[in-house]
């Protein structure tokens, strides 16, 4: 399988924050998607050192795009913290 790209898994969480900030997800399917979006992850691996990974997080983070909560849980299901 073709790893994700680190611009694609951008995208997703972009999309999730509009759409969540539009109201067109409840908290319940962005946490889904979200899972889903990690569970890619897992599978077909990133295209992407950790620290590359990290990085982006935290320009995700300082943009609102992801919260800290998000952030952390996103690290720790793919074994960087």
């Amino acid at each position: 399988m073709t790893p994700v790209t680190l611009e694609r898994f951008v995208q997703e969480l972009e999309t999730l924050k509009k759409e969540m900030a539009v109201g067109a997800l409840r908290h319940g399917e962005y946490d889904q998607r979200l899972a889903r979006m990690i569970g890619e992850l897992r599978e077909r691996k990133i295209d992407a050192e950790r620290d590359q990974l990290t990085k982006t997080l935290d320009e995700l983070l300082a943009r609102s795009v992801i919260t800290p909560g998000v952030r952390t849980h996103i690290l720790k299901r793919l074994g960087i913290e």
